[in-house]
């Protein structure tokens, strides 16, 4: 993998945990205005779903790490994974406030 793949790729991750920041955001603004149930658990399945495919780019390039020695990761990569990883934490922490809200 080329350097030029390799930030591509990291930008369509950064872009899709962006994604799922974005809608997690309205989640929570959706929970404070007493939104339908329906509505939240889509957007926390968009949410997810953005998560999964950032996810699957990421063990793409680690698993192409394996058989090629000559890889050497950059900043934006490692700035891609540390926002993925961040990201999903605000979807498994969103995913608790709504099941907590869901029984008030």
């Amino acid at each position: 993998m080329n350097r030029e793949e390799l930030n591509q790729i990291a930008m369509q991750v950064i872009l899709n945990a962006g994604n799922a920041r974005t809608i997690l955001n309205e989640v929570i603004e959706d929970l404070e205005n007493d939104c339908d149930k329906e509505i939240i658990n889509k957007k926390l399945k968009e949410a997810n779903d953005y998560i999964v495919k950032a996810h699957k780019m990421q063990t793409k390039v680690i698993q192409g790490t394996v058989t090629d020695e000559s890889f050497i990761p950059d900043l934006l990569f490692i700035h891609a994974q540390d926002t993925l990883m961040t990201i999903n934490s605000e979807l498994n922490i969103t995913k608790y406030i709504v099941k907590l809200w869901n029984k008030k």
